[in-house]
């Protein structure tokens, strides 16, 4: 059985036994692009309602139907900063974001020639961090999106091998 919720997001009731019944959410699939000009990665801060929060995170967002990815990273990089790539992103990894409750995966990319050509969206304050600041977000809880800190790392090791 399923259950629109919204749009793009189903409540899905799945029997697994005779009388035991599971339960997760069909959402869009996700895009995170790691910004970076020079030494300073560009994030984006906002209010996450369900936490009742203002939380640092990399500009990301749903994947609209027959999308690409990276367009989709690449669109909502500049919807949400205005900051637009000036070169294709490269991915860096892809995996599934919660998959004992979501059936949605992430793709990751990162782009590092970037061009600020509009200002960003209302609600969304934009920040320049170091790779250290960064780290330190992430220790002070200010960087607290556990999905992207998971970019963030995988970023991190790509780095070090390319």
């Amino acid at each position: 059985m399923k259950k629109k919720l919204y749009k793009s997001i189903s409540l899905v009731k799945k029997k697994i036994k005779n009388k035991e019944y599971y339960y997760y959410l069909e959402v869009p699939h996700f895009s995170i692009l790691i910004p970076k000009i020079k030494d300073k990665f560009i994030l984006v801060s906002q209010k996450r309602y369900a936490i009742n929060k203002n939380t640092l995170e990399f500009p990301s967002g749903w994947i609209d139907k027959n999308e690409k990815s990276s367009k989709a990273a690449v669109r909502e990089t500049y919807e949400e900063t205005g900051y637009f790539s000036l070169k294709t992103p490269k991915r860096i990894i892809n995996f599934y974001e919660e998959p004992g409750r979501l059936n949605s995966s992430v793709y990751v990319y990162y782009v590092n020639k970037l061009k600020k050509i509009n200002k960003p969206e209302k609600g969304i304050k934009v920040h320049l961090l170091t790779k250290k600041q960064l780290l330190k977000s992430i220790k002070n809880k200010k960087f607290n999106n556990g999905t992207h800190i998971a970019a963030f790392f995988a970023y991190l090791n790509y780095s070090q091998i390319n």
